[in-house]
């Protein structure tokens, strides 16, 4: 156990088999069906949680991990041996779980616990808390830890294209007939991080078009500069997703790891199914 435990939440999107080998514990964001809750990518993932949408016909809700999950997170690193906690959190533009991270601190007030609004989200927020793990592995401060992670989130840009407005409709964001004729038109609308919030920047007719667009914008935030790291996110379209790495691939120096990641259901049940998209770093 390194002397700096690093938290982050289930928005991170990053696989558990990329936070274990880091040593990231994940805090799950709760996924509520009526009276039924569940564990965003610990008892629910994105295939699970969209079977059952478009079974009832309606969007569950979500809901920020309670200060109880963070604190017992916390308690797990103290007893593993961490000396200290630092502790990335979705962007607090978009969920209480910022605000559920700090309440739980302060229920510890003997321990060193720092929080972050990662004002970020998805991969943007996991690779955040891995740079903050390779730098406490290499000896780093807290303070420093955390300088690493905000320098690497602003070289990170994350483009998306939504496969459909269904579930926006579903959510009340878009009107049902926009959603209609946007589908009837093949409208995919590309989505971006900015401010801390998944914003809607541009329309484009076709998927291949929409994917070309997302590629054309990711070259252009690059402004030439190599590619530190990427990552692919989707839901539910791992062939798609392997198929647009294949384009991306063919019009940018990619590097040879690349994550494949689901948005995961804290995230996915307000994009929908089908997303995919890109989360890409610049070199320094």
């Amino acid at each position: 156990m390194l002397p700096v435990a690093i938290i982050t939440d289930t928005d991170s999107s990053l696989p558990a088999a990329i936070a274990a080998h880091y040593g990231i514990q994940q805090v799950p964001i709760n996924i509520h069906f009526g009276q039924e809750t569940f564990q965003a990518a610990v008892d629910i993932d994105d295939a699970e949680a969209f079977a059952r949408i478009d079974r009832d016909g309606k969007l569950p809700t979500t809901s920020a991990p309670t200060p109880g999950q963070f604190a017992a997170a916390y308690q797990a690193a103290f007893d593993a041996g961490a000396q200290s906690v630092l502790c990335f959190c979705v962007s607090a533009e978009i969920s209480g779980t910022y605000n559920a991270a700090i309440t739980a601190r302060d229920l510890m007030p003997d321990r060193t616990i720092t929080v972050v609004d990662s004002r970020t989200l998805s991969l943007g927020q996991g690779y955040m808390a891995i740079a903050a793990a390779e730098a406490i592995q290499k000896g780093a401060t807290v303070e420093e830890a955390i300088a690493a992670a905000e320098s690497l989130r602003e070289r990170t840009h994350v483009y998306a294209a939504l496969a459909t407005l269904k579930y926006l409709a579903m959510s009340g964001r878009v009107g049902h007939l926009a959603a209609g004729m946007a589908n009837l038109l093949n409208i995919k609308p590309i989505l971006t991080v900015r401010d801390g919030k998944l914003d809607m920047l541009e329309k484009v007719r076709t998927q291949r078009k929409a994917w070309d667009r997302v590629i054309e914008l990711t070259v252009e935030s690059l402004g030439g500069r190599s590619i530190e790291r990427m990552g692919i996110i989707h839901v539910n379209a791992l062939d798609k997703a392997r198929e647009f790495e294949a384009m991306l691939r063919e019009h940018l120096p990619c590097p040879t790891d690349v994550i494949t990641a689901e948005f995961t259901p804290g995230l996915s049940i307000h994009s929908g199914t089908g997303i995919v998209g890109v989360v890409v770093v610049a070199a320094a």
